[in-house]
């Protein structure tokens, strides 16, 4: 199997995207990355990020981008993962990644870096892309998104299996200032 084969196949499952640690994981030289973009089987999309434009692409790609642009560790937070789920309305003109510690990635103007501590028990992954939970968004757009949009979004997160039925009384309370 080529290097090029290795990286495509592990591209069909990130939104078309691998990293230089990806490909290091996957025994594939960095140098060969560069082969790769230089002959044009490859995009550079910012250091250390690499896009196969003939992947198949979904409206979950820029979000993919935007959480490996700021890096390890790095996850949607807030109306962003509400923006993923389609729910509450929200379009937001940034992507807001959160971060746990101080981060100095250089990211284009239509990524918003947030600091902030998040427990381990409020992050997961929604198609392969690192984000906080839904319960967990909900609860902190109270600033962001009106009440009525947020309570509607908590019943269709919870019909659709993204928030638990044992979290949505919590969530509910937190979101009318009842908790």
């Amino acid at each position: 199997m080529t290097y090029r084969a290795v990286l495509w196949d592990f591209a069909l499952d990130n939104h078309g995207y691998v990293t230089t640690q990806d490909a290091r994981e996957l025994g594939v030289p960095r140098i060969e990355l560069a082969k790769l973009a230089a002959r044009s089987k490859l995009t550079n999309v910012s250091y250390g990020l690499y896009r196969f434009e003939d992947a198949p692409t979904s409206r979950f790609d820029q979000y993919h981008e935007a959480v490996l642009r700021v890096g390890p560790g790095a996850y949607l937070t807030r109306d962003a993962v509400l923006s993923l789920h389609e729910l509450a309305l929200v379009n937001p003109r940034r992507i807001r990644v959160g971060v746990p510690r101080r981060n100095r990635a250089a990211v284009p103007e239509w990524i918003e870096v947030v600091r902030e501590r998040i427990p381990a028990a409020d992050l997961t992954t929604y198609d392969r892309i690192a984000s906080v939970t839904v319960a967990r968004a909900l609860i902190d757009c109270r600033e962001l998104v009106m009440t009525e949009r947020l309570l509607q979004a908590l019943d269709e997160a919870t019909r659709r299996g993204l928030v638990r039925r044992g979290d949505r009384s919590r969530v509910a309370d937190a979101l009318t200032g009842a908790g």
